[in-house]
């Protein structure tokens, strides 16, 4: 057995990065829409306080 680690994921730059994860959030905002789960209260207050954050840090044009 070869004991050296081969890598063979290449890292990706910020905005290449970002985007995927632009991608992931609106897919899963498409399939988990609020009309087909219902969050608790204590979900939903972090949910909301988490695109409250998210809306400080976003960039200004």
């Amino acid at each position: 057995m070869n004991s050296r680690t081969v890598n063979r994921f290449e890292d990706i730059d910020h905005a290449t990065s970002r985007s995927i994860c632009d991608a992931i959030g609106e897919r899963l905002r498409q399939n988990l829409s609020p009309d087909t789960s219902a969050l608790s209260s204590r979900l939903q207050s972090l949910m909301d306080e988490m695109r409250r954050r998210d809306g400080q840090n976003s960039p200004r044009d």
